[in-house]
């Protein structure tokens, strides 16, 4: 009887819904409120970032391994944004909060990848300063544009592979109890923890994901940080050591901004039991914020940018001050 139920139950066809239903904030007034204040993050958002990608892609003087990391996150920023807030403005604010099956797979996809993207151009950036300040005089040969462009296409390549196989095996799960998924957007874990059958290696390859791109990337950043400081603790002068100091700065607010909430966020989870009201909104705003800042973040703190937003206001203020 066994081996008969054991059969009919590997017969048993995968049962996909139609759509999911997006819970998002339940129960709480005036929340539309909060959805034109995340949209309102999103154009400042796109608009910095826009700018950002600009200014590298048309100034030649920043075609440099360095400023290819950042136009790099700029597009991480942007992918982030743009698969979450638009989509939660159409769900939330015009109350069809039901998504496709295949619409939300797409919808995990792009935000899981970006925000990959994010974390990886972090470290990556973080390889920059630590050869910088550690191999000085061996930083061009190693950090070159081409090498940094080979580098960028293997993550895009292993990052996008990754996250295909981690939403690739959502198909395998039935869904055939309920269809609300307990957040904002089509998230990994509330999906999977919908399903009737065995989610297990679903739930193994989300720790594996999670390792890759959020716990490993902060300990690589961690241990070349440590290089750093003890490469400056070997410079004689102050003056010197706060120099090669100033160079972190811009990188160290970056890693800070990116990392912190989403830590803070896991641990007031684990720790404190966060109402799925509470997930909804430090998820929402540790995912969003980080994009909106790090445009902010280079153009305030990046002597190369700064001079260069300078010179072009100077030159387009001459002319004015020609005629009068």
């Amino acid at each position: 009887m066994n081996s008969v139920n054991a059969s009919y139950s590997q017969n048993i066809s995968i049962v996909h819904p139609q759509y999911f239903f997006i819970i998002g904030l339940s129960g709480i007034p005036y929340s539309t409120y909060f959805y034109v204040f995340l949209f309102m993050i999103y154009f400042i958002t796109i608009i910095g970032n826009s700018i950002v990608l600009l200014i590298i892609a048309f100034e030649r003087s920043l075609h440099s391994p360095k400023y290819i990391c950042v136009f790099n996150l700029a597009l991480a920023d942007i992918g982030e944004t743009n698969a979450l807030i638009p989509n939660m403005m159409k769900t939330f604010l015009f109350v069809t909060q039901n998504i496709s099956y295949n619409a939300c797979l797409a919808n995990m996809f792009f935000v899981f990848f970006f925000s990959s993207l994010q974390s990886i151009t972090l470290v990556v950036l973080a390889y920059d300063r630590f050869i910088a300040i550690c191999l000085p005089l061996r930083y061009h040969a190693i950090m070159d544009n081409t090498s940094m462009f080979f580098l960028f296409a293997t993550i895009w390549a292993f990052n996008s592979s990754m996250v295909t196989l981690m939403v690739s095996l959502i198909t395998r799960l039935s869904i055939c109890g309920s269809n609300a998924i307990q957040s904002y957007f089509c998230d990994h874990g509330p999906v999977y923890r919908l399903a009737c059958n065995d989610y297990n290696l679903n739930k193994s390859v989300g720790f594996v994901i999670t390792s890759l791109f959020l716990i490993g990337p902060m300990f690589i950043i961690f241990l070349s940080y440590v290089g750093i400081f003890l490469a400056l603790s070997k410079i004689t002068t102050w003056e010197s050591r706060l120099r090669a100091l100033k160079t972190c700065v811009s990188h160290l607010l970056l890693v800070g901004i990116y990392f912190l909430p989403i830590c803070f966020t896991y641990l007031a989870q684990l720790l404190v039991l966060l109402t799925p009201n509470g997930r909804v909104i430090s998820t929402s705003l540790a995912y969003t914020f980080p994009a909106m800042l790090n445009p902010i973040i280079y153009v305030l703190n990046t002597t190369e940018i700064k001079n260069l937003l300078r010179k072009i206001l100077t030159n387009r203020a001459s002319p004015i001050g020609e005629k009068i």
